[in-house]
């Protein structure tokens, strides 16, 4: 048997030895060149590959900017808060600790399999912005891949005072309505990202490297005073309440710079607690929301006549028995007056007045004066969904429309661009921007009409809440105030309604030198009284008082100067 293998083994042929030697040596070369090739020419594929069985990049939030108000009073500020994410891959968890997890995360216990579940994914959100000691009490649970990101969340000291204004952000952080919205990309910063190691339970056990600092969002001031923003809302929410009003809005302005130091709204709603919240309590009333504005139009065409030099203050005007025909359509007043000067028009707000007036003008020439105060084009406030408002061009106006344009029929604004608007009273017969930003200098001012039309019709203005005028609950104790009442039906379904009412006041003081704008609308007054000057007069002088002590502006009138009607007295009728 010995002798037969060992004749085979002689018999073999040497090359097959050979040929497997070259075979090994070969495939050790083949081994070599890959090693060399990976580990010193494409090294960073293994590097990769073995950073990803125990590296991780994780994304660090920036801090979203602050918003104050005008003297450094935060309304919108960022806290840290932290949310709890998984890893499904990694996530090693019990069904007690499940349900555990699930009742200090307010989820049902399924949805939170669900998600750990799915195994296509190394990240997922378990719950977002969660209270830091609520975070702890999840920590303890010690659930490996399981962690905690931080993140911030808006929280807005002023709540509902501000709402409108501010707006707020969602869950990301990015803004959804008011200046966050309009100012996100200056507030949003840059998020960083740092590198970190883990062990095998994915328990982060050292920081590796800051790949991307974060940078916080830049901080914005505005033109708000947060002390006029509370009084102006709680002047204007007592307002609609006592009226029995569907809505109402009120804006305060800096008469010498344009700034606007308060802006109201109601109804209005809590920004940081939006849950179940109507989408017509988030909108911004006074920007967004046109009206016809009535009565309070009645200065500008008073100002364009005066301005063409076709009529002066005491220029006497028949308004014979409170009518005017005009074609097919009769125009009214509340109550006869005869004859009136240009400036008992405006204090006793007579339409027929007003629309005789406008019928001795051009049509361009009426329509410069309203399209040079901004009615027609956005006030540009920088302010998301700024309304343009109506004004059609003069070319196809009728007589009738010129004649009711006079006293704010057929034109559309909404109450900032009518507060902008009387600022051609209030500044000597310039106009300037309106802004929600601070302001270190004024701008400067577009005349639109003559210092001495300004004059002569800020005169006729104080005329107007005195007694015998329409507004006289609009006085303010130690001040000159000068103002215009506004009633107007509302425009319903192509036409008029016989018994809903938009109710308006606007006006500035001190008159003899005026230094604030203060404008207020009701929408919808129900409680039995319509009239401006009873609705919403009161709570314009209730602010501008306020907000003139607050500013520390000097009185230009006897402390006595107030002479009130008696809270008795019959609503004084103004025609709109």
């Amino acid at each position: 048997m010995n002798g037969v293998t060992q004749a085979t083994l002689i018999g073999l042929p040497t090359w097959r030895s050979h040929a497997v030697m070259g075979l090994l040596l070969l495939a050790f070369a083949v081994l070599f060149a890959r090693a060399v090739y990976l580990q010193g020419l494409h090294h960073e594929f293994l590097q990769q590959k073995g950073e990803s069985r125990y590296g991780r990049v994780i994304a660090l939030s920036a801090t979203r900017g602050n918003i104050t108000d005008r003297n450094g009073e935060p309304l919108a500020i960022s806290t840290p808060v932290e949310s709890v994410w998984g890893s499904p891959s990694d996530v090693e968890i019990t069904p007690d600790r499940t349900q555990r997890l699930a009742y200090l995360l307010g989820l049902d216990r399924g949805e939170i399999a669900k998600r750990l579940g799915d195994t296509g994914h190394d990240f997922v959100y378990l719950r977002r912005q969660l209270p830091p000691e609520q975070a702890a009490k999840v920590v303890e649970l010690d659930i490996p891949g399981i962690f905690l990101q931080r993140e911030y969340r808006r929280y807005y000291p002023a709540s509902e005072t501000m709402a409108h204004v501010i707006g707020f952000t969602d869950v990301d952080d990015k803004g959804q309505e008011g200046l966050e919205l309009a100012l996100n990309k200056d507030l949003l910063g840059a998020a960083g990202s740092r590198r970190v190691i883990k062990d095998r339970l994915g328990h982060i056990v050292e920081d590796v490297e800051s790949i991307r600092a974060p940078r916080p969002g830049k901080n914005i001031t505005l033109s708000i005073d947060a002390k006029l923003q509370y009084l102006a809302y709680r002047e204007l929410r007592n307002a609609v309440a006592n009226e029995q009003a569907k809505a109402g809005g009120i804006v305060v302005l800096d008469a010498k710079t344009g700034e606007v130091l308060a802006m109201a709204n109601v109804p209005t709603y809590n920004p940081n607690n939006r849950v179940g919240i109507e989408s017509n309590r988030t909108r911004n009333r006074v920007i967004t929301d046109l009206f016809e504005p009535g009565s309070t139009l009645k200065p500008f065409t008073v100002a364009t006549v005066l301005d063409a030099g076709l009529f002066k203050p005491d220029t006497l005007i028949n308004t014979g028995s409170g009518q005017l025909t005009i074609g097919s359509a009769t125009i009214h007043d509340a109550h006869p007056e005869g004859i009136l000067t240009v400036s008992q028009v405006i204090q006793k707000s007579s339409n027929v007045g007003a629309a005789k007036m406008a019928l001795t003008l051009p049509p361009q020439k009426m329509w410069t004066t309203f399209e040079e105060v901004g009615i027609g084009s956005p006030p540009r406030s920088g302010f998301p969904g700024e309304s343009s408002g109506r004004l059609r061009p003069y070319g196809s106006w009728r007589p009738i429309e010129q004649a009711t344009m006079a006293y704010g029929h057929g034109i559309s604004l909404s109450l900032l661009q009518l507060a902008r608007a009387y600022m051609i009273f209030a500044s000597d017969g310039e106009i300037r921007p309106v802004t929600l930003m601070k302001r270190e200098d004024p701008v400067p001012g577009t005349r639109v009409i003559s210092s001495a039309t300004a004059h002569e019709v800020r005169a006729m203005l104080e005329l107007v809440v005195k007694p015998g005028g329409t507004a006289p609950r609009a006085q303010v104790p130690g001040y000159r105030v000068a103002g215009k009442t506004g009633t107007a039906h509302k425009a319903e379904n192509g036409g008029y309604s016989s018994h809903k009412y938009i109710s308006s006041f606007i006006g500035f003081a001190p008159a003899s030198d005026p230094r604030l704008i203060v404008a207020v609308m009701i929408d919808e007054p129900s409680a039995g009284r319509y009239y401006g000057g009873t609705v919403a007069a009161p709570a314009f002088a209730n602010v501008m008082a306020g907000a003139l002590r607050l500013l520390n502006v000097s009185p230009d009138a006897p402390l006595n100067n107030v002479v009130l009607p008696p809270p008795s007295a019959a609503e004084i009728p103004e025609d709109s």
